[in-house]
């Protein structure tokens, strides 16, 4: 007999799409089940019999499918649930310049020198000056600074006055990340539809940002934050200028703040928008309490499904299925007899509603009172279609030769209580509008955004005497003209 609690799910991205990488490097999944299927397919045999009897019946192929149900955590750059998000978005995270050792020591982030601020890195995407770093996983006084970048480089870029120390040998978990920026003092300004820049200040041009990011102003601290409190909050960007960033879905108090004598800071992170790319993964199954352990590995799987959402007082859950090609026969042998673990579940706890939701917008307005948000959930649907065929060139083709997606479908359901009829009359003058959805949770955070929706469905519900009057609203997502996407996540790794 085997438990589901010591089953076990591994996966890697494929660099060519139905071909598992060569000594493939899994990863360990959280999951709260794993619906994972490969099965042959029978027909019965017509053969007409004098003794009533059947022949046995062919097996002409296989499938190779499933889901499996997740509860939301940040999603980590590189962890699988990240692959499987670029597998169901058909595109790849636009990540905020990082160096990571990754397991070796100095191999990445090689030294870091006091006496210059200096720190050497191997050549990647260019740290920028202005730029704010977080450095995580040092093995001395540097692990956990927050520093902004003074001489921008590749593979040299100084951090003068950040009070870095010595460390020749940066540990194996060494890892730095660009999470945001800082302007001189007196620089950065908030005006009534952004943020602005004095002349020779910050250029918001060189930041690596996007329309449709996210940015969360103010810092920790006088010096890092306007001293208009509503004016230190989440805002996301409409246009991107030279010396100004223009935003929406700023918050209700937001005010125009000079910023005088101040270094603003302001964060910012990955972000992922559909796309057209076809992106695979296997997975590995493992029952583990097997003597020995059972495998069976699934190859060519691209997701079909994503859903992520939640109710009041829930945790944010899920699930995720997969339409895929080949699978191998259960047996003793495992891609990665040592594959990496999951995302600590202490460094990246499950976030939740209500506890953890910083904010539900609809038409670039947080929802409150009188429309509290009771729940929430978006469901993308790649339309995915498996196709088979006679025979692949030379060799058989039992499995599917190939996995094809069709329309990009985004579904959001939302739940309110019912305190005006705004979206009812949205729903019947055929309004378009936008729901986006904040979990926060320690220093990281995650945003899903919808913007450009249909109301299809808004009629508040009476089920009785006693009752909440609740609105349920089903909205579809369309193309969205100043984004570009149907669908938009940015997910923050550290803000304050």
């Amino acid at each position: 007999m085997s438990s589901s609690n010591r089953v076990r799910l591994t996966g890697v991205q494929e660099q060519t799409f139905g071909t598992t990488p060569t000594t493939p490097r899994m990863r360990k999944q959280r999951v709260t089940s794993i619906g994972l299927s490969t099965k042959a397919v029978y027909v019965e045999s017509d053969d007409i019999r004098d003794d009533r009897q059947n022949s046995d019946p062919a097996m002409v192929g296989q499938t190779n499918d499933g889901q499996i149900g997740i509860e939301w955590h940040f999603p980590v750059d590189g962890c699988l649930l990240s692959s499987e998000m670029e597998s169901a978005f058909g595109n790849y995270w636009i990540n905020t310049p990082a160096r990571d050792n990754d397991g070796a020591a100095a191999s990445v982030i090689q030294s870091v020198t006091a006496s210059s601020q200096v720190v050497a890195v191997a050549a990647g995407p260019a740290f920028v000056a202005g730029h704010l770093v977080y450095f995580s996983g040092f093995g001395t006084a540097n692990k956990g600074k927050l520093a902004k970048v003074t001489t921008g480089s590749a593979t040299a870029p100084a951090f003068v006055g950040a009070g870095l120390v010595d460390e020749p040998s940066p540990a194996a978990t060494a890892r730095m990340k660009v999470v945001g920026c800082e302007g001189a003092a007196g620089d950065i300004a908030a005006v009534a539809d952004g943020l602005t820049s004095q002349a020779g200040g910050l250029d918001f041009t060189t930041l690596g940002l996007s329309i449709g990011q996210w940015v969360k102003t103010g810092d920790t601290g006088a010096g890092y934050r306007f001293a208009t409190a509503g004016t230190n909050g989440w805002a996301r960007i409409t246009a991107i200028a030279a010396r100004k960033l223009t935003l929406d879905n700023l918050p209700a108090a937001w005010a125009a703040d000079t910023g005088t004598g101040k270094t603003i800071r302001f964060f910012f992170g990955d972000v992922l928008k559909n796309g057209v790319t076809k992106i695979g993964v296997t997975l590995e199954r493992g029952f583990m309490d097997h003597t020995p352990p059972t495998y069976t590995a699934q190859s060519g799987m691209r997701v079909g499904s994503m859903e992520f959402g939640g109710q009041a007082k829930e945790k944010a859950t899920g699930s995720i299925s997969f339409m895929g090609m080949k699978a191998g026969i259960p047996g003793p042998t495992t891609l990665d007899a040592t594959p990496d673990d999951e995302p600590d579940s202490g460094t990246y706890p499950v976030m939740a509603f209500s506890s953890n939701c910083g904010r539900i917008g609809e038409g670039g307005v947080a929802l409150g009172k009188p429309n509290w948000a009771k729940g929430v959930k978006f469901t993308i649907t790649n339309n995915l279609r498996a196709i088979d065929a006679a025979a692949d060139g030379d060799d058989i083709a039992p499995a599917p030769v190939d996995v094809v997606d069709g329309a990009c479908d985004l579904a959001v359901e939302l739940n309110t209580h019912f305190g005006d009829p705004t979206l009812v009359a949205k729903n019947l003058s055929g309004t378009v509008t936008s729901i986006n959805t904040r979990l926060q949770k320690g220093v990281q955070a995650m945003i899903w955004d919808a913007p450009r929706l249909t109301p299809k469905e808004a009629d508040p519900n009476v089920g009785g005497k006693n009752q909440d009057v609740m609105l349920p609203v089903k909205l579809t997502g369309s193309k969205d003209s100043l984004t570009g996407s149907t669908v938009i996540v940015n997910r923050i790794e550290f803000y304050r």
